[in-house]
């Protein structure tokens, strides 16, 4: 598995720069992938952020738009306007999560 390092420390990423290993990841490593990706994080980002890695360990995979909607109570719009274009996507990379099944 590669691994890149992220405000020095080595964590393991897959092919696509998503972080495989939810344990390494910190709120140090979310502001710089935040950063990678032109995401300046709010208290509004936080909160999604925060329900994504609740969910993943609750759950075991990554949560969806839909999932982030119906169950974190956040609606798509607010999604879209934090993260824009492909929010289930930037969230969990900012969370250092997997990749959402059925994203692309």
């Amino acid at each position: 598995m590669p691994t890149a390092t992220i405000n020095g420390k080595d964590v393991q990423i897959d092919a696509e720069g998503f972080m495989t290993e939810p344990s390494e990841w910190d709120e140090a490593i979310a502001e710089v992938l935040a950063g990678n990706i032109g995401i300046e994080l709010t208290d509004a980002h936080w909160k999604l952020i925060r329900f994504l890695r609740e969910d993943f360990a609750k759950q075991g995979e990554t949560a969806t738009t839909r999932r982030v909607q119906t169950v974190g109570g956040v609606p798509t719009k607010v999604q879209f306007e934090l993260f824009p274009k492909k929010p289930a996507k930037k969230m969990a990379y900012i969370a250092g999560l997997p990749k959402p099944k059925g994203c692309v």
